[in-house]
């Protein structure tokens, strides 16, 4: 018999070997390696430091490896594998049809980072190119009178969207519908508008790693310097916005070419895990100028 130890150690080193690709909820090979031990164990990814020494027999020993050799085999992110992907204590499922939910976002919502006017009403929240869905869920979970609008141009993203909106049982408050941008949107005003749209700019594209690539296109091409989705929601912004509403968008590493394309907007860049400078936020008195 082998232990979950052990076999944690021969994943992490046949990954390196391997020269696998992370960043779809971990950052290296041990905490990619836990996460799908665990799952092949029928346990949620947490600290692995309680089962190292648990003693498996053969039939979950080669679940394990089956699954790990997956991984290597195909270039799947893990949570293609395992058809989950967690943001914090959150559980939502995903395949290819959707990106691997990742946004700092996530921080802004759970943190109350991103205030929701009225601060006493109930209020109306977009998500923007929602995908999975998952930021609408959550923010129809930190406000719990709030009604909440997910958009997204892919009907294949919105399937998703909708599995993971029943799962939370959250379909009176969440409403799914296909747009590009704000297109479809007709008249509707929100207080809080979120997105995390597509920002890998076009030589980014060309070089990805093959996790990656395994991911819809769509929802990561942005054209020539990954800046087309964040202009035009900057131009379209505002209209939809009420009196003192507030946008959060996520834009990775483009903070130098947004602010040289808008020079003199009071983008402000609230403090993730990442960093300052992953995620703006902006007013909508600030934004006519824009359009």
């Amino acid at each position: 018999m082998t232990t979950v130890g052990e076999l944690l150690a021969e994943a992490v080193a046949r990954f390196e070997a391997a020269d696998l690709s992370y960043g779809h909820g971990t950052t290296n090979a041990l905490d990619e390696a836990a996460w799908l031990i665990q799952h092949a164990l029928g346990k949620a990814p947490r600290d692995i430091a309680p089962l190292l020494e648990r003693r498996l027999d053969a039939t979950e020993a080669r679940a394990v490896r089956a699954l790990l050799a997956r991984r290597i085999r195909t270039r799947k992110p893990a949570a293609y594998l395992t058809h989950e992907a967690w943001l914090g204590r959150h559980r939502f499922y995903v395949d290819e049809r959707v990106i691997v939910p990742r946004s700092y976002i996530f921080e802004l919502i759970e943190n109350r980072t991103l205030p929701l006017p009225p601060p006493k009403g109930g209020g109306h929240i977009l998500d923007l190119c929602t995908g999975s869905g998952c930021l609408a869920i959550l923010a129809a979970l930190a406000f719990p009178k709030a009604r909440v609008d997910a958009a997204d141009l892919s009907e294949d993203a919105l399937e998703v969207a909708k599995r993971n909106v029943a799962d939370y049982r959250l379909g009176k408050r969440i409403r799914l519908v296909k747009s590009d941008l704000f297109s479809a949107l007709e008249d509707r005003r929100y207080d809080l508008i979120v997105t995390n749209p597509p920002y890998v700019k076009a030589a980014s594209m060309r070089t990805l790693p093959e996790e990656y690539r395994r991911e819809p296109v769509m929802a990561l091409a942005s054209g020539r310097d990954g800046l087309d989705h964040a202009r035009a929601i900057l131009r379209e912004a505002h209209a939809p916005l009420n009196p003192g509403g507030l946008l959060a968008m996520e834009i990775g590493h483009n903070r130098r070419a947004l602010e040289r394309g808008f020079p003199g907007t009071p983008f402000r860049w609230p403090p993730t895990s990442g960093g300052a400078g992953y995620v703006l936020t902006l007013r909508r008195q600030d934004l006519p100028a824009l359009a």
